[in-house]
C-alpha cells in the first residue's frame, strides 16, 4: 500500500550531517534528521554509535529490521533470537574463573558454600572492521567494545519494511538501564538560549547538532527546528527500559527474584545511559578468534534455486544462520578495475539473512577522479555514506532536472530514490563509500559502458531516438570498453577543463 511518505517526490536533495548527539557514560550516538524529505521518501532511518574500549551499548530491540556496518575497531556482538538454544555453555571450572573473587567474597558474607552455576548463553560473534551486521525486526541486541580504540558502527534502518507493523519510524526498546537519563539532561540544557557557534566549546558538545569531538556544529538552527518533531516526539517516551513500566511485584514473581533485584532491573537510579563502562572487562563465553574466523572463511552452502533463506528449509535454520559477513573479503568484488575501483555487493545470494530482512549493501571504492558510469536501481532506494574521501555526486529525477549536484565527504549521507540516475566521481583523495538498499537484490541499470541500456538498443533505435546519424550513433554505442568503473584519461580531463564537465574539486 502507497504510503505517505512513499508519495513524495524529491525535488532538491542535500548531504547530510548528524544533526542530534546523545552522549553516555562510554560513548555517543549520532542521529540523522529522521524527518528530512529523503528519509521520509525512502523510509528508511539511520544513525552511527562511537563506542569507546570497554564500552557497552545496552541490550535493546527495534521494531524495523537492522543493517549494521563496522566502520572502525572491533567488537563482540550478540544477537537474542526467540526458540534458539543456548548454545554456549561454560564448565563449572570456568564459571568459577569468570565469577573469581566476587562470587567467594558473597559465600563470606552468607557464612555458607553455595554452589557454581554454570553459564549458559546464545552464541555470541567477534565483529570487525568491514563486517555487515544484520539484525531482524524485534530481535534483542547488544556490542561490547573489546578491542584498543573507538568502535564506530553505523546503522541503518528501513521503516517501511513489511516486518514494522508500528508507524514507520524505528523505535528502540530498551531491556536494561535508564537511556532516557542523559537524554533529558541534555534537553534541560538545551532549553537554554541558543548560543552562537564557537562559544563555549564544552557546553556545545550537549547542544542539539553539536558534534562532541569538533566545536563545529553539524546543523543549524532552521534545519534542527525543521527536523525536531520526530526525533523530539520519540526521546520524550524514551524515559527508561520496558521493565520501568511493570510494577515490580510482577517482575520479581516473574523473574523468581526479591523486589531489590526487580527494582534494579527497571534501572530508574541508572544515570549512565545507554553505552555503560564495563570496569573489568567483559566475561563471556565465545570461541577462540583464530577458530571463529576459520569458520567464517568456510564457503558457506547456499541454494542457488532459492536464493538463501527459506529456499528449501534444509540448508539453514533461523538459529543456525550467519548474522555477519565481510563486505570486504575480496571474494565478494563484483566489478574490479584497477585504474579505477571495485565494488562490492552483498545480497541475500551471498549472505542468505538478507532474504529476510529485504535488504543488501554495497561497498564502493573510487580511484581518484575515476567515475563510476551513469545507472538508476531498478528495484530499491538507496542511502549512501561516505567512509573516506569524496566524490562528486549528480542525482536526476524523472522529470530530467537535478536534484542533487554536489560533494558528498566523509561522514555524510544522501539518499538516491529508485529509479533516480545518478553519476559519481571519485575526489583527489579518491573514495570509499557504503550504500544500504531497499531489496534483497538490488539491480542497477548502467548507461554507458560495454554492458548499458544504450549499447543494448539496436543502432537505428539510437540514432532515430537521439536524432543522430548511424554512424554517430554506433561510435556513441561502441567507444566506451569499460563496464561500470570508468579510469580516468586524459582525453576526458581535457574535455573536462574546456567544457567544464563533472568536477571532483569543486
Amino acid at each position: 500500500m502507497a504510503t505517505k511518505a512513499s508519495l513524495l517526490i524529491l525535488r532538491n536533495i542535500e548531504a547530510l550531517e548528524p544533526y542530534d548527539v546523545v552522549q553516555a557514560e562510554a560513548g555517543v550516538t549520532e542521529f540523522w534528521d529522521a524527518n528530512d524529505q529523503q528519509f521520509q521518501c525512502a523510509g528508511v532511518d539511520f544513525i552511527r554509535h562511537r563506542i569507546q574500549p570497554g564500552g557497552l551499548l545496552l541490550p535493546s530491540y527495534v521494531n524495523t529490521p537492522i543493517l549494521s556496518f563496522i566502520e572502525r575497531g572491533s567488537a563482540v556482538h550478540g544477537v537474542i533470537l526467540p526458540g534458539c538454544p543456548e548454545t554456549y555453555e561454560s564448565s563449572e571450572v570456568q564459571q568459577q574463573q569468570i565469577t573469581g573473587q566476587g562470587q567467594r567474597r558473597g559465600q563470606g558474607e552468607r557464612g555458607g558454600q553455595q554452589s557454581v552455576q554454570t553459564d549458559r548463553h546464545q552464541k555470541v560473534e567477534n565483529v570487525y572492521k568491514g563486517d555487515v551486521v544484520a539484525i531482524p525486526a524485534g530481535a534483542a541486541h547488544w556490542i561490547y567494545n573489546d578491542g584498543q580504540e573507538e568502535l564506530v558502527a553505523v546503522v541503518f534502518f528501513d521503516a517501511q519494511n513489511k516486518d514494522n507493523q508500528l508507524d514507520e519510524v524505528q523505535r528502540r526498546f530498551y531491556l536494561a538501564g535508564n537511556p532516557g537519563a542523559q537524554s533529558q539532561q541534555q534537553q534541560g540544557r538545551q532549553s537554554q538560549p541558543w548560543r552562537q557557534q564557537g562559544q563555549g566549546q564544552g557546553q556545545g558538545q550537549i547542544l542539539l547538532g553539536w558534534k562532541p569531538w569538533s566545536s563545529k556544529p553539524t546543523a543549524t538552527r532552521p534545519q534542527q527546528e525543521q527536523g525536531q518533531g520526530r526525533r523530539q516526539s520519540q526521546s520524550q517516551h524514551e524515559t527508561g527500559n520496558i521493565f520501568n513500566g511493570f510494577d515490580v511485584e510482577f517482575i520479581a514473581e516473574a523473574f523468581n527474584v526479591d523486589t531489590q533485584t526487580a527494582e534494579k532491573l527497571q534501572g530508574q537510579n541508572d544515570q549512565r545511559g545507554h553505552i555503560v563502562n564495563v570496569g573489568q572487562g567483559l566475561q563471556i563465553i565465545r570461541p577462540q578468534q583464530s577458530q571463529q574466523q576459520q569458520q567464517q572463511r568456510q564457503p558457506q552452502r547456499q541454494s542457488r534455486r532459492g536464493g538463501g533463506y527459506g529456499s528449501n528449509g534444509l540448508e539453514e535454520t533461523i538459529c543456525s544462520m550467519k548474522l555477519k559477513e565481510n563486505i570486504e573479503n575480496p571474494s565478494h568484488a563484483d566489478f574490479v578495475n584497477p585504474q579505477a575501483g571495485q565494488i562490492s555487493n552483498l545480497n541475500s545470494f551471498k549472505f542468505p539473512i538478507l532474504q529476510q530482512l529485504q535488504l543488501s549493501l554495497e561497498r564502493g571504492e573510487l580511484n581518484q577522479n575515476a567515475i563510476q558510469t551513469p545507472h538508476w536501481t531498478i528495484n530499491a532506494h538507496n542511502l549512501v555514506y561516505v567512509t573516506d574521501g569524496s566524490m562528486r555526486i549528480q542525482i536526476v529525477n524523472n522529470e530530467g532536472n537535478s536534484v542533487f549536484d554536489d560533494e558528498l565527504r566523509e561522514g555524510q549521507v544522501v539518499v538516491i530514490p529508485q529509479n533516480y540516475a545518478v553519476i559519481k566521481r571519485a575526489g583527489q583523495q579518491g573514495c570509499r563509500w557504503v550504500s544500504f538498499k531497499t531489496n534483497d537484490n538490488a539491480m542497477i541499470s548502467n548507461l554507458a559502458g560495454r554492458v548499458s541500456a544504450i549499447r543494448s538498443m539496436p543502432v537505428h533505435v539510437v540514432a532515430n531516438s537521439y536524432q543522430m546519424s548511424i554512424e554517430d550513433a554506433q561510435r556513441l554505442k561502441f567507444s566506451q570498453e569499460q563496464t561500470v568503473l570508468l579510469a580516468p584519461s586524459s582525453s576526458s580531463q581535457g574535455r573536462k577543463r574546456s567544457q567544464g564537465g563533472l568536477r571532483a574539486d569543486a
